[in-house]
């Protein structure tokens, strides 16, 4: 049976001719160099291994610290709370995108954004809602962005807001988007004289002003010409303005 002898790298005898040393000394040389490519590839593979480790696996890069800003009628501990992200979860590893739309369930959130700050850092930075309006509810009032969302009940109106009736304010609802956009059409001097704008339906639509007066708008278009309108007329306490078809002006 015949076997198949393979090479194999040995010293020379010390006593050996010195050209065969020379020859075993360049052969152990290019025996290095060819295998050090090789040990550098493994030496790098282990650090970088050992790096992934620490970096997906463990908590030495994990969250430590929730940094929250941009908030004033937000409690920033119901922003962590809502962010639901455990401590010494490796920050690599957190879904941002999945943090943020947690956050934004907060009603008074309008906009987050998150971001990871190695190295044991999540920054959530909220846009809360602005409110226009107050809405009046059981037991208190609810606040109004502009988009008709009701984001954050309190016990008493805030001064300078004014008071928007609506029996259910929610985005896209017709009713509650005809209250907002005449609001915003009415000048300060109207503003100032309102005890409150009452929505009944989209096309009913009317201003509580002081002394007992009351001005029916009707729908939300023509809102110009109405103002127009009303600053051009005295109205007596107790009376009621109907402006609802500007052109054709009624008081009672």
């Amino acid at each position: 049976m015949t076997q198949t002898r393979g090479w194999r790298l040995v010293l020379a005898p010390r006593d050996a001719p010195q050209s065969v040393r020379r020859f075993a000394k360049r052969a152990r040389q290019h025996r290095i160099r060819a295998a050090l490519p090789w040990l550098v590839a493994l030496g790098v593979a282990a650090l970088l291994g050992g790096a992934a480790a620490i970096v997906y696996l463990t908590p030495a890069l994990g969250v430590e610290r929730i940094e929250v800003s941009g908030v004033s009628v937000l409690d920033p501990d119901a922003v962590r709370r809502a962010a639901a992200v455990p401590g010494g979860t490796p920050l690599v590893r957190l879904d941002l995108g999945a943090v943020v739309r947690r956050v934004r369930q907060l009603k008074p959130v309008r906009t987050a954004t998150v971001a990871a700050r190695y190295p044991n850092t999540l920054a959530i930075v909220v846009q809360e809602r602005t409110a226009v309006a107050v809405v009046p509810q059981v037991g208190g009032y609810t606040l109004l962005d502009a988009e008709g969302v009701a984001f954050l009940p309190l016990d008493a109106a805030p001064p300078g807001l004014p008071v928007i009736r609506v029996a259910q304010p929610e985005p896209g609802d017709a009713t509650t988007a005809g209250a907002l956009t005449v609001l915003a059409a009415l000048p300060p001097a109207v503003r100032a004289q309102m005890v409150a704008l009452v929505a009944e339906s989209p096309t009913r639509i009317r201003l509580e002003l002081t002394d007992n007066r009351l001005v029916l708008w009707g729908d939300a278009t023509q809102n110009a010409a109405k103002v127009r309108v009303l600053g051009l007329t005295k109205i007596e306490p107790g009376r009621t303005l109907d402006v609802s078809a500007p052109g054709v002006v009624l008081e009672k």
